[in-house]
């Protein structure tokens, strides 16, 4: 029977593992996302690398799905405390 549904699963941390990663694919994993927003580089290429490894020893191939999460500003405290704005003043918002 022709399956038109996909299935995705979210790696992370608790899919670390050769074998829970094992066992996705073997249950019919079709897709693997990787959440950008947390972890680092290195995590990722990890993770993607094994779902090759693991998808070519089944002999399935399995898409890999980045999450890239877009523009976001994030305020915290200002180093000098409140700061008050008056009309017409400037005022530099850096994203450092």
């Amino acid at each position: 029977m022709l399956r038109r549904t996909k299935i995705v699963a979210t790696l992370g941390p608790a899919t670390e593992t050769p074998e829970v990663l094992e066992g996705l694919i073997l249950a019919g994993v079709d897709v693997v996302r990787l959440n950008f927003s947390h972890g680092k580089a290195e995590e990722h290429r990890a993770r993607a690398a094994l779902v090759r490894e693991m998808a070519a020893k089944h002999g399935r191939f399995v898409a890999i799905l980045a999450d890239l999460q877009g523009p976001k500003i994030r305020i915290s405290r200002f180093a000098d405390g409140k700061v008050t704005l008056h009309k017409g003043q400037r005022f530099v918002l850096d994203a450092a």
